[in-house]
């Protein structure tokens, strides 16, 4: 480790900052599995639901620069999919 000053605060702001993205990342995890899950159950109203929880996770990691807008379009397509395949 650097024993200057700046560098010393970058790496005790970058752990901060790894601690973070990672929470939003889990709970962005947990929540396309939701929807996977809703979706096996065959549960239409609780996919829909889950889904848009979902949607919203994926755009704010992408406006918190977590992910890239095309991860969260990809996988917000994908979703969307599954939600409609419900008969």
């Amino acid at each position: 480790m650097a024993n200057m000053k700046q560098q010393i605060k970058r790496y005790k702001n970058a752990d901060k900052k790894r601690v973070i993205n990672t929470s939003y990342k889990t709970a962005l995890k947990t929540a396309i599995k939701n929807v996977k899950v809703a979706v096996e159950a065959g549960n239409k109203e609780a996919a829909a639901e889950a889904y848009k929880v979902a949607a919203s996770r994926l755009d704010a990691s992408v406006s918190k620069g977590i992910h890239h807008k095309n991860y969260a379009s990809r996988q917000k397509s994908r979703l969307a999919k599954l939600v409609n395949s419900i008969a």
